[in-house]
């Protein structure tokens, strides 16, 4: 979930069962001295290793959790299978706040614009062209988030009482990451999150919070989660199972 400390990548492999699991490793700051190990939603396997980490230093810290690492893969595989291409034509569905609703596309010559109705996300578009209609829809999930991620930041700050002011947050769509938090404390998330229930909303946006006062995922950043939210581990379980929908 947190991107802030790739800078380099070099590619490579282990073997679990007879499986040649391709990964990346990606380059952590110099402040950071612990290996991290990440398996996103499209099947990419990334290490963030420090500088005078040996390749040697990643492949045990990686082959320790080679079975985590396979399940996650397995998981994120059979989600997949499952998930059609989207096609942004009528009676797909479509998430927001972690429930369905079907599309509608009407094609006029009016301005295009979506609306949320009746349990209905209606499109109004001059055409019926499927990258057309995505990008409107991209375009009211972004102005949705921007004011959904404002109130739930605001309702977590609450609880987060090392932060002493309200951070900046941007809205930037990312191929594999919910959120981030730069070094300057600006949190980043992405529009898709708000697809998402409101848990697991919250529940990202105390990770990022988090890393306000604990840069890496040391156990006083778990301690920091696991104190204001105690249930973080089944919140982001749940987008986690959710992640191939929701990206795509």
């Amino acid at each position: 979930m947190v991107g802030k400390d790739a800078i380099r990548t070099r590619p490579s492999s282990f073997i679990y069962g007879d499986e040649t699991i391709p990964y990346e490793r990606v380059l952590r700051s110099a402040k950071v001295n612990k290996i991290l190990i990440k398996v996103h939603p499209d099947c990419r396997v990334v290490v963030h290793a420090p500088e005078v980490a040996s390749d040697y230093d990643v492949l045990k810290a990686i082959q320790k959790r080679s079975r985590w690492v396979y399940q996650q893969l397995r998981d994120f595989r059979q989600q997949k299978e499952f998930i059609t291409p989207r096609r942004y034509i009528s009676g797909e569905s479509h998430y927001y706040l972690g429930k369905q609703y079907l599309l509608k596309v009407i094609e006029n010559d009016d301005v295009p614009s979506v609306k949320l109705l009746r349990g209905k996300f209606e499109v109004y578009v001059s055409r019926k062209d499927a990258g057309h209609i995505k990008e409107e829809l991209d375009n009211w999930y972004k102005a949705k988030a921007k004011s959904v991620f404002l109130k739930r930041l605001e309702h977590v700050l609450d609880r987060a009482l090392w932060v002493t002011e309200k951070p900046k947050f941007r809205v930037i769509k990312m191929q594999t990451q919910w959120g981030s938090c730069s070094p300057q404390g600006t949190l980043v998330l992405n529009p898709y999150l708000v697809k998402a229930p409101t848990q697991c909303i919250d529940y990202v946006i105390l990770h990022e919070l988090c890393h306000l006062a604990e840069h890496n995922h040391s156990e006083r950043f778990y301690q920091l989660i696991s104190q204001v939210m105690p249930d973080w581990e089944s919140r982001k379980e749940l987008l986690d199972n959710m992640a191939a929908r929701l990206f795509s």
